[in-house]
């Protein structure tokens, strides 16, 4: 799943430069997550970074961009280019 900054963000800027694969980024009015860069960081780290830093504890999962973890791991592959590594759990 894609995680989702909510409009009780404060933009205080402690998300953004926590993302390893460039999700997060300014909207019109508060930061937003590119579902689509979104990895909930698997791949990169145990919990999502984004939600460990965020003070106010806006940033749940995006319920229009439902993934399950093998497919994250697909999404980490793809936008790192490394490639699977068969029979890996990565559950």
């Amino acid at each position: 799943m894609a995680l989702l900054i909510t409009d009780e963000c404060i933009n205080c800027d402690v998300c953004e430069p926590e993302c390893p694969n460039q999700a997060i980024y300014m909207g019109k009015e508060i930061y937003e997550i590119d579902p689509h860069k979104c990895t909930e960081c698997v791949g990169h780290f145990d919990e999502p970074q984004c939600v460990q830093v965020c003070p106010v504890a806006c940033i749940p999962v995006n319920p229009q961009f439902v993934e399950s973890k093998p497919t994250l791991w697909e999404k980490y592959h793809r936008l790192t280019g490394t490639p699977a590594v068969a029979g890996l759990k990565t559950d």
